[in-house]
């Protein structure tokens, strides 16, 4: 093996852990979330739906609350409901949202009681019987409404597009016998002013992510050069809650620009007070006021763990695209490559300043693929929607980098492996290639060169390969939780 990729692999991966204290795609990953679990934000998806006869249809997925034990009950993963969630939709590229969805969630308590020795008394779990739609043996259920806003998040006009219920955490089989039958009578038609009908589910789900922690954390245990499929998903035995949406391309698109950014916010009011007498619905149970104040950020993956400074992630978590110049330096002049050349001299770091290879990735989207006419520079996942969706047989795991147009960074979908990719965009491998696919002078539009990047071809990988098949087909996507109850 060659010393220097192997040594300049190992130094990444070292640098990635050390200097982030990241636990995943954007699981935990700046010092205030982690106070705050019900409103961080872990994953953001945005892709051309693939289940049959929906290409014209674009998913969003939203994920929130990482980390969850499928047997942490009574109390179970309920979202927050003095918190509001967003998904956000740039689509003339100035770096500012022209459509936002609202997610505001309620959550009531139904005590159920049983009697004993002649007094009726509430029962201590969270159910008292098998747990269907309506909910009748249940303590607790959770409800949401869904607003579109056109224009400015907080001033612009506002559509209300209707309440749904929310299904149960699976606590078990012996609670919900068939949880996938369940959970699938809570995706709920939702009609979109001026464009039509399409779908929307909250509910906990299958942690979507791949990564290898363990290993990386035990002194890098690890080959980053083997095989990329060694099933070594650390997270793999968890679940959270994903907000998702099926909406018409039509609805997002403006004029004959088809490239749409997005990312998902959460935020919560500036003031929150707890409340000594909390009632049934659980939202009483602390006072809030003031203005929303924006706590968690996402769109492209990775972006606040490898690549914003660890004193400035709460900062970048509170932002919006708009203001993003204020982090240019972090995509510019990037700190990995230069520790991994500090640690390792015969592994020299990407020489183009500034990376604009790195600029395009994260900041403008690629030209001729998913970059808009007019852009402004931002941090937003983006998606060409004029690119057709690939079959699940033929979808590859590194996306675009695979010879895969409708993966990422064009969008991301569950089966994109963004660690493997992303690790080897860092690296610079949009500098060794001329053309990908259809995407003619690549790397002389991103301003670099091979000999810019000696070690940019190395293969990095942490061995937990994330892949379309193992996911479902048809919308929401992502997987079945893991049941609380092993039995």
């Amino acid at each position: 093996m060659n010393r220097s990729l192997t040594a300049l692999s190992t130094a990444l991966l070292i640098a990635m852990t050390g200097a982030t204290a990241a636990h995943a795609s954007s699981h935990r990953e700046a010092p205030s979330i982690t106070k705050t679990p019900k409103v961080d934000g872990t994953d953001f998806y945005m892709f051309k739906s693939y289940e049959a006869n929906r290409s014209d249809y674009v998913t969003l997925i939203a994920n929130y609350l990482p980390l969850q034990d499928a047997y942490g009950g009574p109390n179970y993963f309920a979202l927050d409901p003095d918190a509001l969630y967003e998904i956000h939709i740039d689509n003339n590229g100035d770096a500012m949202e022209d459509i936002t969805f609202q997610f505001k969630f309620n959550q009531k308590l139904t005590s159920i009681e049983i009697p004993v020795n002649g007094k009726n008394v509430a029962i201590p779990l969270s159910n008292a019987g098998a747990i269907d739609k309506a909910g009748t043996k249940l303590q607790t259920s959770e409800s949401y409404t869904v607003t579109m806003v056109k224009g400015d998040r907080r001033t612009g006009t506002r559509s209300n597009l209707g309440t749904f219920a929310k299904p149960f955490d699976n606590v078990g089989s012996k609670s919900i016998p068939n949880y996938d039958s369940y959970a699938n009578q809570f995706i709920s038609k939702i009609n979109i002013p001026g464009c039509g009908e399409g779908k929307v589910f909250v509910g906990q789900r299958k942690e979507s992510f791949a990564v290898n922690l363990g290993d990386i954390f035990d002194l890098i245990n690890t080959n980053p050069l083997g095989d990329p499929d060694r099933g070594l998903n650390t997270i793999g035995n968890k679940n959270i809650t994903s907000i998702a949406m099926e909406v018409p391309q039509s609805c997002l698109v403006k004029g004959n620009d088809p490239v749409v950014g997005g990312w998902t916010t959460a935020s919560v009011r500036q003031g929150r007070l707890a409340n000594p007498n909390p009632q049934s619905n659980i939202s009483t149970a602390s006072k809030n006021g003031g203005a929303w104040t924006q706590v968690s950020r996402l769109g492209m993956p990775l972006v606040n763990e490898v690549v914003i400074g660890l004193k400035d992630k709460d900062k970048f978590n509170a932002s919006e695209p708009m203001n993003d110049g204020q982090f240019a330096v972090y995509v510019t002049n990037p700190t990995l490559p230069a520790l991994i050349e500090t640690l390792f001299p015969s592994a020299p770091a990407p020489k183009n300043f500034p990376r604009g290879d790195l600029v395009g990735a994260f900041l403008t989207g690629i030209k001729g693929l998913n970059q808009p006419a007019g852009i402004k520079a931002s941090e937003m996942l983006r998606l060409n929607t004029a690119i057709a969706p690939t079959a699940v047989g033929q979808q590859s795991y590194l996306g675009v980098l695979g010879g895969d147009f409708a993966g990422f960074p064009n969008g991301r979908r569950p089966g994109d492996d963004v660690v493997d990719a992303s690790l080897r965009v860092a690296m610079g491998v949009l500098c060794t290639v001329d053309t990908i696919g259809p995407i003619a002078d690549l790397n002389g539009d991103l301003g670099c060169q091979a000999s810019d990047a000696p070690a940019g071809g190395a293969p990095l990988n942490d061995g937990a390969m994330q892949k379309a098949s193992e996911f479902k087909v048809v919308f929401p996507y992502l997987n079945t939780p893991l049941r609380g109850s092993r039995n």
